[in-house]
Parts: structure tokens; sequence; C-alpha cells
């Protein structure tokens, strides 16, 4: 494998880095202090992403995406990651949520929900995380919802709903077996957020940073039964399709991230004197850069490799596990030493590193903490050697 941007893939990246660099993340500043001025920029920036042909690029071509392929977008979306906003300019927010209704969605969900999704028309929302329970151990799920006559009605309490506030819809996983196995008990529901006893109690920052992460009740709350989103008592398996490649597309845009705080610091590096000589010149700055070179290499091949297992049809459970992993501990790190190098300036607005260290931790704990994938890989893993194999590099 090569870390080279394919020929094929060149110039649709080129442009999406020329998009990132010379529009949104200029108008960052504004897009931060939010209001109608934001909402009007955002606007602006999606409008022009549809007409240079760079919207969706990630979302199948029969859905009106791009079409790229996953191991391509890849290329892309490492670049769309430079920015927080990226994801909102380009129409790439609603990928996961999209592929699942394009997975399962009945012919009715897909024309409500799907296609004005990919359109950029509505905005999704999903709804997993309880505040009551442990999140790594899903099947403590407390949301129910019974079947009264045509009706599901769903009581509960989630939060960590991301986007809720502004969504027209809710995918909810909640209990609708009580006879099942755990990973057969639960479902997914699409509930409309204008639904009566919908209600959202508050947007929850994380790290003093707004995200529209949403604490959301239901209180009997009702929709059509119809509202079923794949096989009843298959929430888990709908789960699973719809985290797996939406923790390597967190992995993606880290390295986005990873860069842009590496281009930081090296600049400042060069531009920055101390003691009669730039900071360049000083040993211990020149172990910053190379200790975020080795890590961006390695957590970029990692990530790589991963979406190649995925492309391959396989579902690279170990591979994303450990990119997880490895993704957000790196992020972190070469934030944390960008920061350092600008000193006190990093700890202020005047550069994007003190926003991107706090979105840094927490990719440490969303879509599954830290712990939980260490020791899911670590079992699968020894599980090989338990049953008389081995883990031949070189062979996977």
């Amino acid at each position: 494998m090569s870390f080279a941007v394919p020929d094929g893939v060149r110039p649709v990246r080129d442009a999406v880095h020329a998009f990132m660099t010379e529009r949104v993340e200029p108008a960052e500043p504004v897009l931060h202090a939010g209001g109608p001025d934001a909402a009007a920029a955002l606007d602006e920036l999606r409008a022009e992403a549809k007409k240079e042909g760079l919207w969706a690029l990630g979302h199948p071509r029969e859905l009106g995406g791009g079409g790229l392929p996953f191991l391509d977008y890849v290329y892309v979306n490492e670049v769309q990651g430079r920015s927080e906003f990226g994801q909102l300019a380009l129409g790439t927010f609603t990928l996961q949520d999209s592929l699942m209704l394009h997975e399962h969605a009945s012919p009715e969900q897909r024309e409500r929900y799907l296609e004005p999704l990919v359109r950029g028309d509505i905005w999704p929302s999903f709804a997993m995380t309880e505040p009551t329970i442990s999140s790594s151990d899903p099947t403590q799920i407390k949301t129910s919802a019974v079947l009264d006559g045509d009706e599901w009605v769903i009581n509960g309490h989630k939060w960590f709903t991301t986007g809720a506030s502004r969504a027209a819809y809710t995918t909810v996983m909640c209990r609708t077996e009580h006879d099942a196995p755990p990973h057969l008990a639960f479902s997914m529901i699409l509930v409309p957020t204008d639904t009566p006893g919908y209600r959202i109690v508050r947007e929850t920052p994380v790290l003093g940073l707004d995200g529209a992460h949403c604490e959301v009740r239901y209180e009997d709350v009702r929709v059509p039964a119809a509202n079923l989103l794949g096989p009843r008592g298959h929430g888990f398996v709908i789960a699973q399709q719809r985290l797996g490649p939406g923790r390597i597309f967190h992995c993606m845009r880290w390295l986005g991230q990873a860069q842009r705080a590496f281009d930081l610091m090296c600049r400042r590096l060069q531009e920055r004197t101390a003691f009669g000589e730039p900071l360049a010149k000083k040993q211990l700055m020149r172990q910053h850069v190379f200790d975020s070179y080795a890590e961006i290499q390695a957590a970029r091949l990692l990530t790589l490799n991963a979406a190649e297992a995925v492309d391959a049809g396989s579902q690279a459970r170990v591979e994303i596990g450990a990119i997880k992993v490895v993704g957000a501990r790196m992020l972190h790190n070469v934030i944390d030493r960008a920061i350092q190098v600008y000193g006190a300036a990093g700890l202020t607005p005047d550069t994007p590193l003190d926003r991107m260290y706090r979105h840094a931790r927490a990719g440490r704990i969303y879509d599954g903490p830290d712990e939980v994938h260490i020791d899911s890989v670590g079992r699968r893993i020894l599980g090989e050697y338990a049953a008389g194999g081995n883990w031949e590099f070189g062979l996977r």
C-alpha cells in the first residue's frame, strides 16, 4: 500500500483542499460566532460546493452523491477534515445516516428522509447514548418502545443526540423485545423531532464548546408502526453497520486536523525566535516535529489499511478498533505539541488550536471509549491463537 494519493483521486482531492483552505477556513470566525451571519455563510458555502460538483462526494451516486469508492473517499475526507465545518459545507455530515437508510429504509422512508437528507434539505440525528447507563455496554439501554395497535409508544431518556435541535428526525435505538437475547432485543425507530412528547431538555456543552449535543426525553412519544427501520430486533446489527464505517470517517477527518496542526507548528518554528535563533534550531522543538511526523504517518497507514479492508468486504473490526484508538491519541498529541510550540498564544482563540484540542479530547470517548476498543482488539487477536492460528501481519 502506498501513502500517495492515487492519480485518479488527485483532482477532486485538490479541489476539496482548495475549497477548504480558501473558503471554509477563512469563514471559521463567522461560523463559530453563530447566528444569522453564520447561517448565511454556511448556506453560501453549501451552494458553492454544489455548483462546483463537490457536494456529498462519499454518498452513492444513485442517491445523488459523488459516488467515490470507500478507499478513495479517505483521501478526500482527510482534507475535508481540516475544519470542523468541512462536513457541513460539503454535505457529507449525513453520510452515516444516508448509508443506514439506503440499506434498511422502506420506500416511504426513503422518500421522506433519505432523498432530502442527501440534498442537504434536512438534518439527521441518532439516539443511542443514555445518561444513566454505561454506553460501553449498550445492552443496558432502558429506552423502550411498545407496539400499541399500529403505533409505537416510546418512553426513555437519551443524551448526546448530536444535532437534535436542528434535525428533522432522530433514529432512536430502543428496547422492543423482552424475551429475546440481549443483542436481538433492540430496534431502530425513526422519530420526527416535532412529534408530541419529544422534548429537548438542553444542549450539553462539551469542554466549553456548543455542538448541539442534546439531552432528550421521550414521554409517550407515538409514531406509526411503519417508522420501524429494518427488521424488528435488529437494532444492534444496524448500529454496528453504522458505527463501523463511521469510526473510520472520524479517523479520516482527524488526519486533516493533524495535518493542519502540524503545518501550524512547523511554520511557527520557522517564524519564532528565542535566544537569538529560530525555534527550528532547538533540538527539543525538532523532537516535536519528529514525534508528530511518526504518529501521523502511522495513523494514516492504519486508516488506509482499515478502509482497504472495508472496501474488500470485511467487517474489519480489529482494524477499525485499532485506528479509532491510535487516531484519537495521535490527534491529541499532535495538537498538544503545536500548542506547546505556540506557547501562550496556543491557549487563545488567536489560532484554531484551542478548539481543535478540545474536540480532539472528545474523540477518545465518542463512538466507543479507548478501553472498549483496546479490549475488543486484544480479545479478537488472542482468539485467533486460541483457535490454533496466529495473526500474520504480512497476510492481513
